[in-house]
C-alpha cells in the first residue's frame, strides 16, 4: 500500500473537472425533472441498463444528504421496474466519491445521546443497504479516488470495476472516527479481519492495482477503457435470467452471515421460487432443444 496524503489533501473539497461518463446524453430521471436534486444524480436507461451517475465533479461527488436520499429511491426504484436488468453505478469527473457531504444535512437541535447512530442508520446505513438489497446486479464503475463511504458505496457493489486512476481510502481514522457506512462489515468478507484492520488502522491510500490484488476490486482497466467495459458487463448481466440473478445474490450475501444449514435452506427455497419463473423455464428448455436460451428478465 501507498501512504497516503494528509487528511487536509482528501477532500470533499478537493477539486475535480467535469467530464461526461460516456458518449450518451446523461439526463435526470423520469420523475421531478425540474428538481435541482436530479442534475446531481444522472440517470439513463438503455438495453436493460440504468446508469446512475454522481455528478458533483467539483467535490469529488461527496454525497449531500438530499443526494444519498435519491440515489437511494433510485436504485429502488431499478429493483422495481422490469425493465431494468443490470444498474451501473458511476461519477463524472477525477473522483468517484470523496464520502458524505454533511454540510447539507437538515439542521438538528442539541445533540442528545442516540442522535449518532440514529442518524448512522437512518442515512449511510441505509444507502448501503440500499445497494446490496437491489434486486438487480449492481456494477461499481470506479472513476477516480473513492473514500470513507463513497468507498464503502462502491464495495457493495455486487462487481467492482477500476480504473487505473482509481484508489481506495479508509479516511475514518483520520479523523478519529470510527468506520460507519457498513466498513467494519463489508471489507472482512472482502479481504477477511487481518487485511481489513490494516486498511482501516491506517487509512492508508490504497492503489487500484493494489485493490485488485487483495481483492477489493474484480478488474482494473485503463481510464479510457472503464466506461466501455462497464458497459459490457452490464450488458451481458442484462440479457441474462434477472430473478435467478437476484436470488444468487441474495444467496450468497446472506451465506456470509449464517450456517450452513440456514444456507442450504435458503439455497433449495429460492430454486423453488426460480422454477416459476419464465427464464427457468426457457432455460430448461433451450437446453433440451440445443439452442441458446432467450432471457426476458421475467
Amino acid at each position: 500500500m501507498t501512504r497516503s496524503p494528509s487528511p487536509a489533501s482528501v477532500p470533499p473539497e478537493a477539486p475535480g473537472q467535469p467530464a461526461g461518463p460516456d458518449g450518451r446524453t446523461a439526463r435526470p430521471g423520469p420523475a421531478d425533472r425540474a428538481d435541482p436534486v436530479d442534475s446531481l444524480i444522472l440517470e439513463t436507461t438503455d438495453n436493460g441498463v440504468r446508469r446512475l451517475t454522481l455528478n458533483r465533479p467539483e467535490v469529488r461527488n461527496a454525497v449531500t444528504w438530499e443526494q444519498r436520499e435519491r440515489l437511494i429511491d433510485r436504485l429502488a426504484d431499478a429493483s422495481a421496474d422490469p425493465d431494468v436488468r443490470a444498474v451501473v453505478l458511476t461519477a463524472t469527473g477525477k473522483g468517484f466519491c470523496a464520502g458524505a457531504d454533511l454540510r447539507g444535512a437538515p439542521a438538528t437541535g442539541e445533540r442528545v445521546a442516540g442522535d449518532v447512530a440514529r442518524m448512522i442508520r437512518r442515512g449511510a446505513q441505509r444507502l448501503i443497504t440500499a445497494v446490496l438489497d437491489c434486486e438487480k446486479p449492481v456494477i461499481a464503475a470506479v472513476n477516480g479516488t473513492a473514500a470513507g463511504l463513497g468507498a464503502h458505496l462502491a464495495l457493495a457493489c455486487d462487481l467492482v470495476l477500476a480504473a487505473e486512476s482509481a484508489r481506495f481510502i479508509e479516511v475514518f481514522v483520520r479523523r478519529g472516527l470510527v468506520p460507519d457506512g457498513a466498513g467494519a462489515y463489508l471489507l472482512p468478507r472482502l479481504i477477511g479481519p487481518q487485511r481489513a484492520k490494516e486498511l482501516l488502522f491506517f487509512g492508508d491510500a490504497v492503489p487500484a492495482a493494489e485493490a485488485q490484488r487483495l481483492g477489493l476490486v474484480n478488474r482494473v482497466v485503463s481510464d479510457g477503457e472503464l466506461v466501455a467495459v462497464a458497459r459490457e458487463w452490464a450488458e451481458r448481466l442484462a440479457t441474462g435470467p434477472t430473478r435467478a440473478l437476484a436470488l444468487t445474490k441474495q444467496l450468497v450475501n446472506a451465506s456470509l452471515d449464517g450456517d450452513r444449514a440456514a444456507a442450504l435452506g435458503a439455497e433449495a427455497t429460492a430454486q423453488e421460487i426460480n422454477m416459476t419463473t419464465a427464464d427457468a423455464q426457457e432455460g430448461v428448455a433451450s437446453f433440451v432443444a440445443r439452442r441458446d436460451p432467450v432471457y426476458r428478465g421475467r
